[in-house]
């Protein structure tokens, strides 16, 4: 899908707030409400906008740790080993890389308890890694929500 200016427009605006009503946007942007969500339909259709998150406070809901955890994969066991860390509750992303590690993994815990739990009891006894490295963040300098669109 192509998208134009106004295209853009509508996402700038719903990236720094999903739950903008079509009619705010309208307004913004100085065109139809249901123009807008034509627009947005077909956004949705092609697959530009693929859903609308609520951001969660990872503290406020009980996950006072962060880590990074980079994972060297063995040869041929990939798809196996991507299937087993979809199961581990706390993993909250999954990133196969280039470089030093095949896989980086971003995961949530209560406490370094629970992160060392994580770690020790569940990923270091899945068979297919040989290796690994947990990096836990400290803080966090920026993020952003969304593309530069």
């Amino acid at each position: 899908m192509e998208l134009d200016e106004t295209d853009r427009k509508i996402l700038r605006i719903l990236q720094s707030d999903a739950r903008t009503p079509f009619s705010e946007i309208a307004r913004r942007i100085d065109m139809s409400s249901a123009t807008v969500h034509d627009r947005v339909g077909r956004m949705e259709d092609a697959g530009v906008i693929e859903g609308y998150h609520a951001k969660v406070n990872a503290k406020a809901v009980g996950y006072g740790v962060s880590a990074l955890v980079g994972l060297r994969v063995e040869q041929g066991r990939e798809e196996d080993a991507l299937e087993q860390l979809r199961e581990i509750e706390g993993v909250t992303e999954i990133h196969l890389t280039t470089g030093e590690w095949d896989v980086m993994l971003k995961v949530a815990a209560a406490d370094t308890d629970s992160l060392r739990d994580l770690m020790f009891d569940r990923v270091a006894n899945m068979e297919g890694f040989s290796r690994s490295q947990t990096m836990i963040i400290l803080g966090t300098d920026y993020e952003t929500d969304g593309l530069p669109i």
